[in-house]
């Protein structure tokens, strides 16, 4: 049995959950989201308070839709209760980033400055000019966004220059020795 899978989903206060099918609609103080999810996956009620996801047989598909489903369902749940937020920093001399309207500008060695337009339902702040926070209510479009936004200028080995999560950790090199002849 997955030890993912069959945990349950607890529900907070102020979240709804309807299913239909196997379309899951979850509406929350932060909004709502909606997914569909494989036919073969089963989402019950203990209570009202409490869902689970339960899978028809034990072969290797639905194993493997088991506790990726009860994910998937959680984080929903989870986004539209609190949300989510990814945070980069910006490392190298005159890196910069700032907001334009709703776009983020970045200034990050090149000879143009890199503009990025959020989609709908995640928003970029700019506290500093060196740190971005990415929001939103979906786990998996913040996490892309963010990583649209590092690959931008992914971090390098040598200086650790670039953008980069926060807390993340560069692997460092050591540069070129000097040549004796």
């Amino acid at each position: 049995m997955s030890r993912i899978g069959k945990k349950p989903v607890p529900l907070p206060d102020k979240v709804t959950v309807t299913v239909e099918g196997n379309t899951v609609r979850v509406e929350g103080p932060k909004g709502k989201l909606e997914r569909e999810f494989h036919r073969d996956m089963q989402i019950k009620f203990l209570d009202d308070r409490t869902m689970v996801v339960e899978r028809p047989s034990d072969n290797k598909l639905h194993r493997s839709l088991h506790g990726l489903t009860r994910t998937l369902l959680n984080n929903m749940v989870q986004g539209v209760a609190n949300g989510f937020q990814k945070n980069l920093e910006l490392v190298g001399v005159g890196y910069r980033a700032a907001m334009q309207g709703n776009k983020l500008v970045l200034t990050v060695g090149y000879s143009h400055p890199v503009e990025i337009e959020p989609p709908q339902g995640i928003q970029i702040e700019v506290p500093t000019p060196t740190k971005i926070c990415v929001k939103g209510i979906d786990k998996e479009l913040v996490g892309a966004i963010a990583a649209n936004i590092r690959a931008v200028r992914e971090p390098e080995p040598y200086k650790g220059k670039g953008i980069k999560y926060e807390g993340e950790h560069i692997r460092r090199k050591v540069g070129k020795a000097g040549v004796k002849r």
